[in-house]
């Protein structure tokens, strides 16, 4: 069965007590996609395996005495559902255990926001996800902002470019910052990480749109 899930994981050791999270990163694979606005969930999953001093051959580790998978799905962004509700599933994690890493152009660029439930937003990563979850909406996502497109441009081509040096700079900020959340999250549960980290967010988000 796992080899039919399309992820790129290996787990370094058997999954015991306590209850183990899965964060599971949104993106395209593939060499051309590397860099593009679409796939900085995938770029927080590589992100935090680095801040653990793992890279993802080994896709598992333990933060703070608890569990935590790391996966990227294979199936491309508008399947991610497929691999992510069998993966969830054959773990038996329900899915408060569950964290989803997305693109969001309705933040700022860099900007952040960890939240325990919720819609599709529009993003057809999320509705492949909440669909193979069952129509269930009840896990967590962290979405991660990257701007609206500039004036007239496709969404669609603005979500396959890669970013501009300033952009880019938020973003690995915005992506090192969402790396002491998850920790926070993975010690603490979701809501009282959430209130912190949202609010220092918000400010950061008041302060990119003022600049």
């Amino acid at each position: 069965m796992l080899s039919k899930l399309y992820f790129n994981r290996r787990f370094c050791t058997a999954i015991q007590s306590p209850r183990p999270w899965l964060f599971v990163g949104l993106g395209n694979p593939g060499d051309k996609f590397k860099g593009t606005r679409h796939n900085v969930g995938f770029n927080m999953i590589d992100t935090f395996a680095e801040s653990q001093g793992i890279d993802m051959d080994t896709v598992f580790c333990i933060v703070d005495g608890v569990p935590v998978l790391l996966a990227k799905p294979q199936t491309y962004m508008n399947l991610s559902g497929e691999s992510s509700g069998p993966l969830a599933a054959y773990y038996k994690l329900p899915l408060n255990r569950v964290l989803v890493f997305h693109d969001d152009m309705d933040l700022p660029c860099g900007v952040l926001r960890l939240q325990p439930k919720g819609g599709h937003g529009s993003h057809n990563g999320m509705k492949s996800v909440i669909h193979h979850f069952r129509g269930n909406r009840e896990f967590a996502r962290l979405r991660i902002g990257i701007g609206k497109p500039p004036g007239q441009m496709d969404p669609k081509a603005f979500l396959l470019q890669k970013f501009n040096a300033t952009a880019q700079e938020r973003i690995d900020v915005g992506l090192k910052e969402g790396v002491v959340a998850l920790k926070e999250l993975v010690s603490k549960g979701v809501e009282e990480s959430a209130r912190s980290f949202n609010t220092d967010q918000k400010y950061k988000h008041i302060k990119i749109s003022v600049n």
